[in-house]
């Protein structure tokens, strides 16, 4: 629908050159929108809601990785020519700052789809943890610091108890003077880190510490990413509001029904938990109960160290661990050495992060994809 800007092509220069884009929708209608997407599961989303009134594709190739990807200079291009972008945000797609530094003079909507969910929804799932020791941290420094509060008053009680009635009184109003200007100026300073903090985190592009970004993967936080889809495309296509709609809800009851098959897992399990290659499912535990013990962190590239490794191995020991999952896109010789240590059999288990070329082939959706990893977990955690 667009023509190339000259200034984006001087732009994309530096970026270095890689492979072209795959896992399309082609839409034979011209005046369908030109939606992009990061995450398979917005573009399989889009594809659902917009229909014939979207020609959508993914930027991330078969099989690659979300957390280490980077666009080529065809896919700037592509995306200067596109009339919607839509990714995750939380910190996933590190190069969106950078994007949008690019794309800036085009027309293009870019849209961090997990911006609708909200933060107690994201603390549910990766913030759990972090919270409660930042919970515990703040109480020991405030028992801490009453306590040297109360000695040293009580010193300073015993040191002047002799002296001069104004002279003490003067001490006691210097000495109440410093510690309120102190204590504000502590105030002031720990309120304005907080804010910045909490701007920091609201803000696409930065560090988004304990959240774990593949909300995808929750059947009901996925049904905020695609009320985001549907309505971006009701904003960019306001005519088709009605087509849209329908189309989103829809989407909708396959969700909940997806919901449900997760609590009928849960429920059937002997076992809650299970072993996996990187730490992705977090929101399976918070809103299902089923645990994941995972090799690497949130991250691919955040391996365990030696310490952390040993001991993954030795629970998976003791608990006599049949199976460990694997993934899709994830290779790791932590994962053949933990498996071979304790013996035991891999089973899929797919993050739809991205498609593989063998998912392509055997066209494959978010929800068959998803069916599938309910039976491998069925399998891992003894719920036949």
């Amino acid at each position: 629908m667009k023509k190339k800007s000259l200034l984006m092509l001087a732009a994309v220069a530096p970026w270095i050159l890689a492979g072209c884009n795959t896992g399309s929708n082609e839409s034979s209608n011209e005046d369908a929108l030109e939606v992009y997407t990061t995450v398979y599961p917005l573009q399989y989303f889009a594809e659902e809601i917009g229909g014939e009134f979207v020609s959508v594709e993914t930027i991330y190739p078969p099989g690659s990785d979300e957390h280490t990807f980077e666009p080529s200079q065809r896919d700037m291009i592509d995306l200067a020519e596109g009339d919607v972008f839509f990714y995750i945000g939380l910190g996933l797609e590190g190069f969106v700052e950078n994007a949008k530094d690019v794309l800036q003079s085009e027309d293009l909507n870019m849209v961090a789809a997990a911006d609708a969910i909200s933060d107690e929804e994201l603390e549910a799932g990766g913030h759990e943890e972090h919270a409660h020791e930042e919970d515990e941290h703040a109480h020991e420094d405030e028992e801490e610091h009453a306590h040297e509060e109360d000695e040293n008053a009580h010193e300073d009680e015993e040191e002047h108890a002799h002296e001069e009635d104004e002279h003490a009184h003067e001490d006691e109003e210097e000495h109440a003077h410093e510690e309120d200007e102190h204590a504000h100026e502590d105030e002031e300073e720990h309120a304005h880190e907080e804010d910045e903090h909490a701007t920091e985190e609201g803000h696409e592009g930065h560090d988004h510490g304990d959240t774990d970004p593949h909300v995808w993967l929750d059947p009901v936080l996925s049904q905020s990413l695609a009320e985001t889809v549907k309505d971006t495309l009701i904003e960019e296509m306001p005519d088709q509001e009605a087509y849209f709609t329908e189309n989103y809800e829809s989407l909708i009851e396959q969700l909940d029904e997806l919901d449900h098959q997760f609590e009928e897992l849960a429920h059937d399990a002997e076992i809650n938990q299970f072993f996996v290659s990187h730490a992705a499912f977090s929101y399976w535990e918070s809103r299902y109960g089923i645990e994941q013990q995972a090799i690497a962190g949130m991250s691919t590239t955040d391996e365990p160290s030696q310490r952390e490794l040993t001991e993954l191995i030795e629970s998976a020991a003791a608990q006599n661990v049949e199976y460990l999952l694997v993934e899709q896109n994830v290779s790791s010789k932590l994962t053949d050495v933990i498996q071979s240590e304790i013996g035991a059999e891999t089973l899929p288990l797919h993050n739809l992060s991205v498609l593989t070329d063998e998912d392509l082939q055997n066209e494959e959706t978010y929800f068959s994809l998803m069916e599938k990893n309910i039976e491998s977990l069925r399998t891992a955690m003894r719920a036949e």
